[in-house]
């Protein structure tokens, strides 16, 4: 995976919006399979991740954002969030690795 660049750092890996006040970095190949390099992400986006696949998942697939885009359930994500603002926050429901209650 190639370094982050400055324009990159502007916008979000996965919807490509622009960034807002609050910024968290993924791991598109998890840390606990041996990734080092991190992308920005909004907040939100970086929940949707999560709650989409387990790390074991996201080993699986390719390190690029197409390879998570063109999963239903976050291209649903996608298209709702697309004209929110950046430093938009919601709920995420619940996924893979969340409890019931």
């Amino acid at each position: 995976m190639e370094s982050v660049s400055d324009t990159d750092l502007q916008h979000c890996w996965l919807c490509e919006r622009r960034l807002g006040t609050k910024v968290e970095w993924h791991h598109p190949v998890p840390k606990s399979r041996g990734g080092r390099g991190t992308v920005p992400l909004h907040p939100i986006c970086h929940r949707a991740i999560h709650a989409n696949f387990a790390n074991a998942e996201l080993a699986k697939l390719p390190p690029e954002p197409d390879a998570l885009r063109t999963n239903p359930d976050m291209a649903r994500f996608l298209d709702w969030i697309a004209n929110k603002p950046p430093d938009f926050h919601a709920p995420t429901r619940g996924g893979r690795g969340a409890k019931k209650r």
